[in-house]
């Protein structure tokens, strides 16, 4: 009996040199050569009768039956590779890889040690951790999990909240020596405010605070604006430019060593939610649920 998909090399080749974009970064991926990669191509499309790649000597792009046949052939290896990690971790031992990705400020100064902790208790388990402010597409990139920031979009996603991350105000100790400590937040109008342009609108995010039991934004305004990676206002607000509004969690550490000082104490209250959100459709590994389940009760 003849093989039915002894093609499927050729269709991977496929598949990596559009998502590479080129022939050299695709064989690089697969530790192949550029050659071998162009007659897997040709012997595919010989195969199905169309062409797929119109190939120039710069880029490559896809035909309408190329774009067709990229779709499905994602989503078939996807199947496979749902279906050889659901039953990884049947036998007793939990193994199996979690593709993840994580915002900057939860991949450098929460996640590291939530993951040491649930690596310790499935060593077995192989972390893939992708560490962007690019809000990545689950399906088409093929994750499991991403952890997002803020309420989550009627996107068809699945969301469990992790946790409300405390804001606060800080600044360096030399910053305030010349300056001045503020007591109110109107006085802020006399500082240097270090805001953060969001990727997502192109606007400043408001900085959030609790006057009297209710809730106030107020808008922060300075020479120096800071956009595409919030930690950028961290670094700025240590090396004394300013006053900088972020999350406890960032800068607990350099408050308690005196690097920063947190200032505004009384105006404070606010805070934002990260989850953890994973596509509803797809049947989730069980190395995946067991990452969900545990930084959902590390909260």
């Amino acid at each position: 009996m003849a093989r039915r998909f002894d093609y499927l090399a050729d269709v991977e080749a496929f598949v990596t040199v559009v998502e590479q974009g080129t022939l050299s970064a695709a064989a690089v991926a697969l530790g192949t050569t550029p050659s071998v990669l162009s007659r897997a191509i040709s012997r595919l499309e010989t195969r199905l009768g169309v062409q797929l790649l119109r190939r120039t000597t710069r880029r490559l792009n896809l035909t309408d039956a190329g774009t067709l046949y990229l779709e499905q052939s994602r989503s078939a290896f996807a199947l496979i590779d749902d279906a050889e990690r659901r039953i990884q971790g049947q036998e007793g031992v939990l193994t199996g890889r979690v593709r993840l990705s994580v915002p900057t400020t939860y991949g450098h100064y929460r996640l590291p040690s939530l993951l040491a902790r649930f690596a310790q208790a499935f060593p077995q388990v192989r972390i893939e951790l992708s560490i962007t402010n690019r809000n990545v597409d689950l399906v088409a990139e093929g994750y499991d999990l991403a952890i997002r920031l803020g309420q989550l979009p009627d996107s068809g996603l699945v969301g469990r909240k992790l946790e409300d991350a405390r804001l606060c105000l800080v600044a360096a100790p030399k910053y305030l020596d010349g300056a001045g400590i503020p007591r109110h937040v109107d006085e802020l109008i006399n500082h240097s405010c270090l805001p953060f342009v969001m990727p997502s609108s192109g606007r400043i995010a408001p900085w959030l605070f609790c006057e009297n039991g209710e809730h106030r934004e107020w808008m922060p305004a300075s020479h120096v604006q800071v956009s595409d990676d919030v930690l950028g206002i961290v670094s700025l607000a240590l090396a004394g430019l300013g006053i900088c509004q972020t999350y406890d969690f960032i800068v607990r550490e350099r408050i308690e060593r005196g690097e920063l000082v947190e200032v505004l104490e009384a105006f404070g209250g606010r805070s934002r939610p990260f989850s953890v959100i994973y596509p509803p459709h797809r049947q989730l590994p069980a190395a995946a649920r067991a990452l969900i389940d545990f930084l959902v009760g590390q909260g």
